[in-house]
């Protein structure tokens, strides 16, 4: 029987921390097909006491707390990696909030796929208090909703899983490297995103498939009072400036064709604008423009 070890990468998620923490203790699965991990990456907001507390009055399976003093999810999530005793490496958020039968699925994933190197799941964004009405569908995969197909299938067109529900192999793992440390996440007040992208392209690119199975399901807590324009923005930019990183690292060529892809989203993104607008939802109009544009501004550099 496979075993998984979950990695929780957690920067100053006190309040959620235990919450992530009970779905995996009551999974139906039950404790002996997984170890967690997490890892905390300074934390300044009372993480160690919290894990110590929880772990006091949830003594059973393998929970283990590490820390990683390097910024960026990119490095934690690596050394957690570093540590797992199993051959498979599952990601998850430390607001994401799994399923009772998450790690089930995962484990008959595997024995079903047996070929398989990796793989991702659903996520379900649980909007604190209530989904805001200028959120939108494109807008949302910002706040990490994520449902590529409503039966499990291969990722294609150059999808692939998003880094708070996504399994690959510690083999396959540490063949390509890890996660790349030059899109380390979030650092201080920059974001650097695309890690999971630029990981799993290296894994199709030695001609593996990377699947998608709707089974397998977090729910992603987010906090509606903190969607401010600034945190959006954060968001969008450090997609673009992990797209940067990453395409110049291939080429000049790859990094114009991005610039190019960017710019015929953020045309499509007017005319959905409009769309939205003409069918009374004018309050989805700007935000997935002003997505697009920030995008691309980190794209280019600003």
């Amino acid at each position: 029987m496979s075993k998984i070890s979950i990695i929780i990468c957690s920067y100053n998620r006190a309040n959620y921390i235990g919450a992530a923490l009970d779905a995996l203790y009551h999974q139906s699965s039950g404790l002996a097909l997984f170890e967690a991990i997490v890892v905390d990456n300074n934390s300044t907001d009372g993480t160690p006491e919290v894990f110590a507390t929880w772990r006091a009055s949830h003594p059973e399976g393998q929970f283990i707390y590490t820390t990683e003093t390097k910024q960026g999810a990119s490095f934690a999530r690596n050394t957690g990696a570093n540590m797992s005793r199993t051959e498979w490496l599952c990601f998850i958020d430390d607001d994401a909030i799994a399923h009772p039968d998450f790690v089930q699925h995962i484990i008959q994933h595997i024995n079903d796929q047996p070929f398989v190197q990796g793989f991702g799941g659903r996520i379900i964004p649980r909007y604190i208090p209530t989904e805001p009405k200028w959120m939108s569908y494109y807008v949302s995969s910002m706040v990490g909703n994520f449902d590529y197909s409503p039966v499990a299938r291969a990722f294609k067109n150059g999808k692939y899983p998003l880094e708070s529900n996504m399994i690959v192999s510690k083999k396959v793992f540490n063949q390509v490297g890890g996660f790349n440390t030059e899109l380390p996440g979030v650092v201080g007040t920059v974001r650097i995103g695309g890690e999971g992208k630029d990981l799993f392209y290296k894994i199709m690119d030695l001609g593996h498939t990377i699947y998608y199975d709707p089974t397998i399901i977090v729910e992603h807590v987010v906090e509606t009072k903190k969607l401010t324009s600034e945190y959006m923005y954060r968001v969008a930019s450090g997609m673009g400036r992990g797209e940067r990183a990453r395409t110049k690292a291939i080429s000049h060529s790859a990094f114009i064709t991005k610039i190019v892809e960017y710019l015929f989203k953020l045309g499509a993104a007017i005319l959905l604008g409009i769309k939205y607008a003409l069918e009374g939802n004018p309050a989805k109009t700007g935000p997935i423009i002003q997505f697009r544009i920030d995008t691309l501004k980190g794209l280019l550099g600003y």
